[in-house]
């Protein structure tokens, strides 16, 4: 496309009553301002440039290959571009200004923004959208010719421009040549007594450079984000928009409205998703699989025809046809091969757990290898910490790990080897072998009745002795 983009996102938003910049705060798990970087980019833009100031260091600190200036003092959209000036340096084409608070603005968008410029050799174009209450948003006058004569903010506006529904996004194509030649001219005679970038309207027809309109084909794309209920109306407007494309290409979604993908998410075919899950970050999730209800699943893999069930996943690896679930939490470094099991109430980080092999309830697993074919008993626990460093265990193929098992890591549990309920294993078990660790059990008969003779003896009330 050979444009330019520059984002202006250094706004402190008061408004949010955040310690946090504005275009820090996430939508779908994705930080405001980096959706609008990732919108420039898909629309082909061959640089980004984002200038920001409150908070640059965080601000900053979320952008991947975008190159930055900073606005120390907010004067005005205008004075944010004089602020880049040097870092775009004596570019020529299209130069694209997006705002860092438009998250819902679509490559798409930016593409016929710049095409129409370039169509009619514009001075500018202005993406404008209808609003039904264009309250707080700059009023688009328009000239005989259905071009744009002038941009009148809202603390600008007589009662004329108030009526007017037409409104300015924030969203620009300039020809750069011709912006950057014009900034000096622009002043702070306005209402706010800033630089307003709008101002570059008047000037560009001075110098005989139409300005042209392109509405928007949907207006939430000019939503700008300034408080916490603009913030919660995009996150909506995202997850209808994510979740219909998703639709579209195969997916099963019971209740859309209780369901949260994000943007970078991978789904595949056939993909059913129940209430109240949500899948963020990097997660691609193969064809067949089943997920939720009450599931969130976070940078992970979910191999073809799993089926997670109201469980947590973060940074895990789930293979074909492996089960997870109901309420099992698998940590960063989870495996599961292929249809393998982490059931009820199971905790599993930084292992894995071969094929085939389960985990059906109640257990930890941390910093372990589990073999292929194994069977880990309910209530088992890989001791892996000794409060100075974590150690490993090792369940080799086709061992079966009895119920309230202790693993004293390190250890190795060897291949078709059992160990005994209620054990605690701290040496390693050879193969074949069964790794038994239990006191002798002592019966004290008569001893109910000695101890409520003797309860009783001292006086005490009948709940205390019940435990109530």
């Amino acid at each position: 496309m050979g444009a330019t983009a520059l984002i202006l996102a250094a706004g402190e938003g008061t408004r949010m009553r955040s310690s946090l910049p504005k275009v820090a705060h996430r939508i779908l798990g994705v930080p405001m301002v980096q959706h609008v970087v990732e919108a420039a980019r898909a629309a082909g833009c061959e640089r980004i440039v984002v200038v920001t100031g409150h908070g640059a260091e965080t601000v900053e600190a979320l952008l991947d290959g975008v190159e930055c200036a900073r606005q120390d003092r907010q004067l005005g959209t205008g004075h944010a571009v004089m602020c880049a000036r040097e870092a775009l340096g004596a570019i020529t084409g299209s130069l694209v200004v997006l705002s860092g608070d438009t998250p819902l603005i679509t490559a798409e968008t930016i593409r016929s923004l710049v095409a129409e410029r370039d169509r009619h050799g514009a001075g500018a174009a202005v993406l404008t959208a209808v609003m039904d209450d264009p309250t707080g948003y700059g009023r688009i006058v328009r000239d005989e010719e259905g071009d744009i004569a002038a941009i009148v903010e809202q603390k600008d506006c007589d009662n004329a421009h108030i009526a007017i529904r037409e409104v300015n996004t924030g969203t620009y194509c300039f020809d750069a040549e011709a912006l950057l030649g014009d900034l000096d001219r622009l002043t702070t005679d306005n209402a706010q007594g800033e630089f307003y970038l709008t101002d570059m309207v008047a000037h560009l027809r001075d110098e005989s450079r139409s300005v042209i309109p392109v509405p928007a084909h949907d207006a939430s794309e000019a939503l700008g984000v300034n408080t916490r209920v603009h913030l919660a109306e995009a996150a909506k407007a995202m997850q209808r928009r994510i979740n219909e494309r998703h639709m579209l290409a195969g997916v099963t979604m019971t209740d859309p409205l209780l369901v949260w993908i994000g943007p970078h998410v991978e789904l595949g075919r056939d993909v059913i998703i129940e209430p109240m899950t949500t899948v963020l970050g990097e997660s691609r999730v193969g064809d067949d699989v089943h997920l939720g209800p009450n599931t969130r699943v976070t940078d992970s893999q979910i191999a073809d025809g799993a089926v997670i069930d109201a469980s947590i996943l973060v940074g895990a690896d789930v293979g074909p046809g492996a089960v997870v679930g109901p309420v099992a939490y698998l940590r960063p470094g989870a495996v599961l091969a292929a249809n393998a099991k982490a059931g009820t109430c199971v905790e599993i980080k930084s292992s894995t757990v071969g094929e085939g092999s389960k985990v059906p309830h109640l257990s930890y697993i941390g910093d372990a290898t589990i073999g292929r074919k194994v069977n880990v008993g309910a209530g088992t626990i890989t001791c892996n910490y000794d409060g100075f460093a974590k150690h490993r265990t090792v369940i080799e193929d086709g061992a079966f790990v009895g119920s309230d098992t202790m693993l004293v890591a390190p250890v190795r549990i060897g291949e078709g080897s059992v160990t005994a309920a209620a054990s605690a294993i701290s040496r390693d078990v050879p193969p074949g072998a069964l790794g038994i660790e239990r006191t002798e059990q002592r019966t004290v008969d008569g001893w109910t009745a000695r101890r409520r003779a003797a309860i009783q003896g001292t006086g005490e009330h009948d709940s205390e002795r019940e435990g109530e």
